[in-house]
């Protein structure tokens, strides 16, 4: 059930005992290991004679004066407790898992640790919500992350961007098992990223360049692909559907294990018309992930995982004619080797290294007849014609812009664990790590005569401490690093937090454990290449631009029900933004600009989200943002600039209400889901000189529904619907969504 830990699992089969008298390991019902459980060993009375943590592989180790009438017993929230007597040997303990099970998170703390103890905001899409979901894409499960905000500029398969928590949709570093994969300055467009061959994904809010360096600013998305089984032989899955919009989307995966080899291999076609003239959408996905074990303490890595689309790029055809050639291709590529071994019982280390490239090309090669902007809509326009018009036509402008992106990365993790005294100094994980990233990029102009070329290159180091501290109902985190950017030169950036058990879970008590945490940290941004090396006067480039950067806080409280039945969970945060680049205008005659450090904005507000499983049968899940944002320093002309971006107005598409609603029902052969997304209002603009100009998103909500039978024990058959209620609105004023889609398919599993 945690296949994020099979890999360090099987490096430990063999590990070298704890030197003490009662050795043991905790697991899941599965069989994986449980990470940081508490284990304590009991006289017969039941006082505590001593207790200590389960490390990263459900080790533990206890010292007792005598096994007569003793046992022990180990407990996780999320988990029921177990227990057996002291004189079993060895000992395994197996803790089955609660209604609303806790997971095991990896990105908080580069370490696998229970989210419930790491201090942060943390949700996880685990493989059963992957499957139960059937998105195509990633950025659709987002929506359902507490404080995200999804802007997609249109139909599937153009710009998607990420807003965590108010910061800019580049403040969000993006990882694929362990491997950075945003461009270089943080811009991430997850337009192609699919949601095949993937285990997992965590998201962690709030400020972590203490353990990630640039980028991390406001969260972390992690994607951990698909990792084969230990079966009687290979598990071969194919799946096909098709739809409405031109929609079909097939795939085959294989995947299994052999002596010493695990091996998982994937490739999907996803392809869809979509509603608009010149917005087909077609995608790529390969994937494979191999790993070979050396010895009993050590395994071998290779990851490889490709995306290769294109889409069309109509424009904003809410106010007019579609562009019928413009178009847009991205082929996106990252391979990785890893190498981890448990060279003692008390210590861990990962060496990584990979490669990560994309290769872009926007263009628009023909010119479409002047249009002049223009809607009509109740809703936004004024009566009695309800209509917004600009004052003039617009031209199409020609382009073709090729970028290239290398992006090499290095890195070394060593965890040591040091006491192991829960009722003293606490037990301790000291993680010592370096990364070392390589960014090599080509950006040109294939519409200049001749075409122009320039090339860009930075390279950056990172060093990074954090120790764990843990006590029985007590948790603090701390760490620091030291960044070296190429860009702006040195940082240094410290994040802590503290988790503290208020209540404990009691036998026969339906309210159940009450946990309160805070958490505090600083965040760093490179610049983008654009903004440091561009050569044009209309947006030249800086070479000595600071790091933008970000304070983040927040604390928390969560709290469990009718036996672990369900579960709240409530977060206040603080973020401060600063040193944000924007152009500013050099010289208004010939309207040459440049990037300058002169931005800062502040966002804060409340997440609240809740868990529910009543039975086995059903499961709910949702959540509730509010979020007052505020740009408090911008570059914009009070004469000509967009009011947009004036002070003290909200930021630019950040709710200041959303939310999201799950619901799953399993029953006999049928599995179901509905799954809806709401969002209020916002700032936004038209960018189109409308008149009058629209400056708010009235928001909109969207309901999808799921459905899979189980025919044969190797045949499903699927249903999806989204927008069920065919509801009719654009996510960024301009660009339609879809309306209601269909698919409908079958999967087959050998």
């Amino acid at each position: 059930m945690r296949p994020i830990l099979f890999t360090i699992a099987l490096a430990a089969i063999a590990a070298p005992a704890f030197p003490s008298d009662l050795n043991g390991v905790v697991v899941d019902q599965s069989g994986a290991p449980i990470p940081r459980a508490f284990v304590r060993a009991l006289d017969a009375s039941g006082a505590r004679l001593n207790g200590a943590f389960a490390d990263e592989l459900g080790r533990f180790a206890l010292t007792v004066s005598s096994a007569a009438g003793c046992t022990v017993e180990a407990s996780l929230t999320g988990f029921a407790p177990a227990s057996t007597a002291c004189s079993d040997s060895p000992i395994r303990l197996v803790l089955r898992v609660a209604p609303v099970q806790e997971e095991v998170v990896v990105t908080a703390t580069r370490t696998a640790a229970p989210s419930d103890q790491v201090g942060a905001s943390v949700t996880i899409f685990t493989s059963e919500d992957l499957g139960r979901r059937d998105t195509p894409l990633v950025s659709d499960l987002l929506r359902s992350a507490p404080g995200s905000m999804i802007i997609q500029s249109g139909a599937p398969g153009s710009v998607t961007s990420l807003f965590v928590r108010g910061g800019e949709s580049n403040y969000n570093k993006v990882l694929l098992d362990g491997i950075p994969l945003n461009e270089p300055g943080g811009t991430f467009n997850f337009s192609n990223v699919t949601t095949n061959d993937l285990e997992r994904v965590e998201v962690v809010r709030g400020a972590q360049s203490a353990l990630f360096g640039s980028d991390a600013m406001s969260s972390v998305v992690q994607m951990f692909t698909r990792r084969g089984a230990r079966r009687d032989r290979p598990e071969v899955s194919l799946s096909l559907e098709g739809g409405t919009y031109g929609t079909v989307r097939g795939g085959a995966a294989i995947g299994g294990a052999a002596g010493a080899v695990d091996y998982a291999a994937g490739v999907t076609r996803y392809d869809t018309d979509n509603r608009e003239p010149n917005s087909a959408f077609g995608n790529t996905t390969v994937s494979g992930n191999a790993g070979v074990a050396i010895g009993a303490n050590a395994i071998v890595r290779a990851i490889g995982r490709g995306e290769f689309g294109r889409t069309g790029t109509p424009g904003q055809t809410a106010f007019g004619q579609a562009d019928k050639d413009a178009f847009f291709t991205r082929h996106d590529g990252v391979v990785g080797v890893i190498f981890e071994q448990q060279a003692a019982p008390a210590l861990h280390q990962r060496a990584t290294y990979s490669l990560a490239a994309s290769n872009q090309r926007s263009a628009d090669l023909a010119a479409d007849p002047p249009y002049t902007p223009r809607l009509v809509d109740p809703a936004l326009c004024p009566p009695p014609a309800y209509v917004c018009e600009a004052p003039f036509a617009y031209s199409d402008f020609l382009y073709d812009t090729r970028t290239e992106l290398r992006r090499h990365h290095a890195s070394y993790q060593a965890d040591l664990r040091l006491a192991r005294d829960a009722d003293g100094i606490g037990d301790h994980q000291l993680t010592f790590l370096g990364d070392w990233t390589g960014e090599r990029a080509t950006l040109t102009d294939a519409m200049a005569v001749p075409a122009a070329t320039t090339p860009a290159s930075r390279n950056n180091v990172g060093v990074s401490i954090q120790d764990q501290a843990l006590w029985a109902r007590f948790f603090v985190t701390g760490g620091l690093r030291f960044e070296h950017n190429a860009s702006f030169g040195g940082a240094v950036v410290p994040r802590g937090s503290v988790v503290y058990t208020l209540r404990e879970a009691s036998a026969g008590s339906a309210l159940g454990s009450t946990t309160v945490r805070a958490s505090g940290g600083l965040g760093i941004k490179e610049p983008t290449l654009l903004q440091s090396f561009s050569p044009s006067p209309y947006y030249r480039g800086n070479p000595d631009l600071e790091s933008e950067r970000s304070r983040t806080l927040e604390a928390g409280l969560t709290q469990r029900f009718a036996r672990d039945r369900a579960r709240v969970d409530v977060a206040w945060f603080d973020n401060d933004y600063r040193n944000l680049i924007a152009l500013r205008t050099t010289n208004p005659l010939t309207f040459e600009s440049q990037y300058f450090n002169i931005g800062r904005s502040t966002a804060r507000g409340l997440e609240i989200s809740g868990d529910v499983a009543p039975s086995a049968v059903l499961r709910a899940r949702a959540g509730y943002t509010f979020l007052a944002s505020e740009i408090a320093e911008s570059t914009n002309d009070p004469l000509f600039g967009d009011p947009v971006y004036a002070p003290g107005q909200p930021l630019l598409r950040r709710p200041r209400h959303s939310g999201f609603i799950g619901l799953a029902a399993t029953w006999s052969r049928v599995t179901a889901g509905l799954d809806g997304v709401i969002v209020g209002e916002f700032a936004d603009s038209d960018f189109s000189s409308l008149s009058p100009e629209i400056l708010v998103n009235p928001g909109w909500t969207a309901w999808n529904a799921r459905a899979a039978l189980r025919v044969t024990r190797q045949f499903s058959a699927t249903l999806a619907i989204d927008n069920i209620g065919d509801h009719q609105y654009m996510e960024p004023l301009g660009y339609r969504a879809l309306g209601r889609a269909v698919r409908v398919g079958v999967r087959a599993g050998f």
